[in-house]
């Protein structure tokens, strides 16, 4: 696997946790364009940590657990969603393609909005995620 050249000005990095974080990833990496950049696994067969790219931008993630020094509950063991990543893609419409055919739930329509053009949706695991042309 080749490594994506990563971004030097990135400063946050966004960790998610799923139920099922192999299934995220490849899930992740079919409807939204992410590339697993590294998969550390846990001695059960979970993710300790991953990280994904898009855009030069990493992602991380890994299996979520009750415990531990990384406690986490995914969205839909909450029953609602807890926050949302926001995510700079060139061509918003054709993203929200991508996903839509890969099975993610579309929430918000491809729109103009404040000058962006822009998307929702919810992954595989229920996390909200919105992708656009808006860059702060």
């Amino acid at each position: 696997m080749s490594q994506p050249v990563i971004s030097t000005t990135q400063v946050l990095y966004p960790a998610q946790r799923y139920a099922d974080a192999r299934a995220a990833i490849r899930w992740l990496c079919e409807a939204f364009g992410f590339e697993t950049q590294l998969v550390y696994d846990t001695p059960d067969g979970g993710v300790a940590h991953a990280q994904l790219t898009l855009n030069g931008a990493v992602l991380m993630l890994g299996s979520a657990r009750e415990g531990g020094d990384y406690p986490a509950r995914t969205p839909r063991a909450l029953g609602g969603i807890t926050g949302s990543i926001y995510v700079y893609v060139a061509d918003p419409d054709a993203h929200c393609a991508r996903a839509r055919a890969a099975g993610a739930r579309i929430a918000i329509e491809p729109r103009d909005n404040y000058g962006s053009r822009e998307y929702a949706a919810y992954d595989c695991e229920d996390y909200w995620w919105s992708f656009g042309t808006y860059r702060p």
